[in-house]
């Protein structure tokens, strides 16, 4: 019976302390993504910062500095460092 009881324990530290917070994360990430914009100042995976200059539903078109245009994965934006200007 004891054991049965800590193997219970032992899910229930697993869930709280890794499942539960990876989910959160994914979540928040997926959120992110959905809610690109164009205008928007991103940073890919890659480490790659520029403007996103188009969106499709899976592609992202980023705008760089010298004025070239990149097509990348929707999935591959790591994080918006600012939003689009009158958003």
């Amino acid at each position: 019976m004891e054991s049965i009881i800590m193997l219970i324990i032992m899910f229930v530290l697993f869930y709280f302390l890794l499942i539960r917070p990876q989910q959160k994360r994914q979540k928040a990430v997926t959120e992110m993504q959905n809610s690109l914009q164009k205008g928007d100042k991103v940073v890919t995976i890659g480490g790659l910062h520029g403007f996103i200059d188009a969106i499709d539903e899976g592609t992202v078109v980023i705008k760089c500095g010298d004025g070239s245009r990149l097509t990348y994965d929707r999935n591959a934006i790591r994080e918006v460092v600012e939003k689009a200007a009158g958003v």
